[in-house]
């Protein structure tokens, strides 16, 4: 399909979303929030903590173990100024890992808000450790439509990631319009979460406790795990009347090579943990299609928006694992580091590796509900619809849906 032929109104992909109906705060226990459970066109209800009731015996589930970093920065002019300086990305050093080890000096790709009242120089921030007092300074080296590059200089004997931690905020989702409280620090965040790099949690998986976990290895559930950054682009709305021109935002990603060996050997019971997971997992596909076509030269470059329309439907997601797995292994690669843009919409996407999915509800005209729609089609507003009636709760601290489509 050329690009000029892609269409869809985005009109189609809206609906009422009362405000009382987004989940301000999350529920006291996790596990306690409503399932709805969509199987092949019929709708139920049960309770998130029974999810295992509803799954494949011996399926194996895919985590996105990425971890929110306390992103958001509140520094002050001299004059007095508030300004909040949003960390999106690193930019030098690009990599995550050694942005957040730096010492000194960090430059970050950032989202600047009350950036009218920063014309010019520094914004600083002071802290005390130990009795000691330091300075944290911001000034912007390049200014961007909507981020602009931001150089961070501090004085403490702390690495990126630490002075974050000491003073940054958990960047909660702009639709729950309040500030982050106490209760964000530990929630917003999966039991699972190991690597710093994400300004938005991959909130499908913050249903989950260890104790569930536990419970359901010992029933015979598999689990693994992914890394993929969330960035702030997820929370971008679609603007474009025709949602196929809309740009779809970068996400950095990681998947070991142990874990390519688990999906091929689960291939057709691979049970995705929020759209984040399920846009590493598509993303594969056409890393493996460059090699199988082109070699390893561009296997790292970033997944365009439409790159796996172009795959041909008999090459499966069986085919493309295998083919990650021997190119590998044959190179003694223990993971495989990319990048997605990836748009998984109704435009005849084919889903090749994940089986079903687990996700909340979210926003309308989203591309997120365009993934949704992808899988399950029109039913998409039956499923809405349901969730609505039933007082489900909306939105990143909101109720789960676990989505089953048959496609042997």
């Amino acid at each position: 399909m050329q690009s000029a032929e892609r269409h869809i109104d985005i009109n189609s992909f809206d609906y009422d979303l009362p405000n009382e109906r987004i989940a301000k705060f999350p529920l006291a226990e996790r596990t306690e929030s409503k399932l709805l459970v969509y199987d092949n066109g019929s709708i139920a209800e049960s309770c998130f903590c029974r999810v295992a009731d509803h799954l494949p015996k011996g399926a194996m589930l895919v985590f996105n173990n990425t971890r929110v970093v306390r992103a958001r920065i509140v520094m002050h002019k001299p004059s007095g100024a508030r300004i909040e300086v949003f960390c999106l990305e690193p930019h030098k050093p690009a990599d995550y890992e050694r942005a957040f080890a730096m010492r000194g000096e960090s430059e970050w790709s950032c989202v600047v808000g009350n950036l009218k009242k920063w014309k010019e120089g520094e914004v600083v921030v002071n802290f005390e450790i130990d009795g000691v007092n330091h300075r944290l300074a911001a000034e912007i080296v390049e200014r961007g439509t909507r981020e602009h590059i931001v150089r961070f200089r501090w004085s403490a004997d702390l690495s990126f990631g630490e002075l974050l931690e000491l003073l940054g905020r958990i960047p909660i989702p702009p639709y729950l319009n309040r500030d982050s409280e106490e209760i964000d620090n530990s929630r917003y965040q999966t039991v699972y979460a190991k690597y710093e790099g994400s300004v938005a949690a991959p909130t499908a998986g913050l249903h989950f406790t260890p104790e569930l976990i536990a419970d359901m290895r010992g029933k015979g559930f598999g689990f693994e795990e992914v890394t993929l950054h969330v960035g702030a682009g997820t929370f971008l709305p679609v603007k474009d009347e025709n949602a196929a021109e809309h740009p779809m935002h970068t996400e950095h990603f990681t998947v070991t090579r142990s874990t390519i060996e688990n999906l091929l050997n689960n291939i057709g019971s691979i049970i995705s943990v929020g759209t984040t997971s399920v846009r590493t997992l598509e993303s594969l596909s056409a890393l493996a299609w460059r090699i199988k076509e082109r070699g390893d030269a561009e296997v790292e470059r970033v997944v365009g928006q439409w790159e796996l329309y172009a795959i041909p439907d008999e090459f499966t997601g069986e085919q493309a694992l295998r083919t990650l797995e021997k190119y590998m292994t044959s190179r003694g690669l223990e993971q495989l580091k990319a990048s997605t843009q990836i748009m998984i919409t109704p435009l005849g996407y084919r889903f090749r590796i994940v089986s079903y999915i687990i996700t909340n509800f979210h926003q309308p005209k989203s591309t997120l509900l365009l993934l949704v729609s992808a899988y399950v089609g029109e039913d998409w507003h039956r499923i809405y619809d349901y969730a609505l009636d039933n007082d489900f709760r909306f939105l990143s601290y909101g109720d789960s849906s676990l989505l089953k489509v048959d496609r042997s």
